[in-house]
């Protein structure tokens, strides 16, 4: 039988993230990342073991940097892998697969023509994502299966309530103008997390999971169930986020393009790139740089953490309400997982739902799970790093062994 070895591919347009998974143990044999591929020259972060190496060299095309991954996997006194053929299979990150994917599929034509018509949902990130499928297969053919993990499935059952604009219903019919939600690979890993370590008990409870990072998105999750989410048809709706507004008024874009004479593209730039904590702070996006400068007493960190935080609050309490109360909060992403004023603020503010916070298990420096409520906390919240590569491995595992390809 051939060893459980997958690859897990994220590729940019310009970059490729990978890691070499044995699923027998759940283990990272490799991780790299190839940065600035058909930009002069490529630089390759590569990871065995303790050995970090990291070069340059030119790299024109995805498929010159699969061939680079291959080859840094299978050289070596001791490689991870001893040859490509090894591979059981090959993981990939998509981000968007519209109503046409609710869960993994195996990659053929037909997968990827469907990836294709919904370039138009995800501009930026589906043709890279392709770029990486089609440089694969080159490399393989038919002869690794391939698995797309989409990160817009784990929404897919949210109800026709949650996931309409309450716009004219042709645009949905002709469009599918409508909320999809992202971060669904991120969500979906820290709730199985839940499961897995606190207890097959919390499977059917009611947990809202917050995954804060630069990118920002809550997800109401019943029975596990995606009932709601943040994020809408794009990455843009929602929370306050390193450089993305959020939530905002339809009317106050044609207001501002008229008073600053804007174009769309100088809208959509302003709302993507320099909003969020950048744009009401007027000086970073990090969260950790906000924390700093608001304990030097900046009004403009201050600002930023005040708006971040009420938003926050806001969409936790309405998520409460939408499913008739709240068992769990789980907190991950680099704010999640590590933000400890962020963290006590916002379980302050929910201790009407029933959250009692233990500050010394919210400010230990530990690494992985943790709970970080009280014994007799009516609701408990957990802090569950997320490991969006891990799960795709996981998918990519999970359905091959159910096809019998493994």
């Amino acid at each position: 039988m051939k060893k459980p070895l997958i690859l897990v591919l994220n590729s940019g347009s310009s970059s490729i993230k990978f890691q070499l998974f044995d699923m027998s143990a759940e283990t990272v044999l490799a991780r790299g990342l190839i940065e600035r591929i058909g930009l002069d020259i490529a630089t390759i972060h590569f990871q065995v073991g303790d050995e970090t190496y990291k070069q340059a060299e030119e790299i024109w095309s995805h498929e010159g940097a699969i061939d680079v991954i291959l080859r840094l996997l299978t050289d070596g006194k001791k490689p991870p892998l001893s040859r490509k053929e090894a591979l059981a299979g090959i993981g990939h990150r998509v981000v968007h697969g519209g109503e046409a994917f609710q869960a993994p599929v195996l990659i053929d034509d037909e997968v990827i023509r469907v990836i294709y018509e919904h370039i138009d949902l995800a501009p930026l990130h589906n043709p890279a994502n392709l770029k990486g499928i089609e440089a694969t297969r080159a490399q393989f053919g038919n002869w690794v299966p391939m698995v797309a993990v989409f990160d817009t499935a784990f929404h897919q059952t949210m109800g026709e309530e949650a996931y309409l604009y309450a716009i004219p219903y042709t645009l949905y019919r002709r469009h599918k103008v409508r909320r999809y939600g992202f971060h669904g690979t991120s969500h979906h890993y820290v709730w199985e997390e839940l499961i897995r370590l606190a207890g097959d008990a919390w499977r059917s409870r009611k947990v809202v999971s917050l995954h804060l990072g630069n990118g920002a998105s809550a997800c109401a999750i019943q029975a596990g169930k995606v009932v709601e989410t943040s994020m809408g048809m794009t990455p843009l709706e929602g929370l306050v986020m390193g450089t993305r507004s959020g939530d905002i008024d339809p009317a106050v874009l044609p207001y501002v393009m008229a008073k600053e004479d804007l174009s769309i593209a100088e809208v959509q730039a302003m709302l993507n790139k320099h909003s969020g904590l950048l744009g009401l702070s007027e000086k970073t996006s990090d969260m950790r740089e906000i924390l700093a400068f608001m304990f030097e007493g900046d009004e403009g960190a201050d600002r930023a953490f005040r708006v971040f935080m009420h938003r926050l609050k806001k969409y936790v309490g309405a998520y409460a309400a939408t499913m008739g109360g709240i068992d769990a909060l789980i907190l991950t992403g680099g704010i999640g997982e590590h933000a400890a004023p962020v963290r006590e603020a916002l379980l302050a503010g929910l201790s009407f739902l029933g959250f009692d916070l233990d500050r010394r298990a919210n400010v230990e420096k530990k690494d992985g799970f943790r709970r970080i409520t009280s014994d007799t906390s009516r609701a408990h919240a957990f802090v569950i790093p997320t490991d969006e590569e891990r799960f795709i491995a996981r998918e990519t595992y999970r359905l091959l062994k159910a096809e019998g390809l493994l």
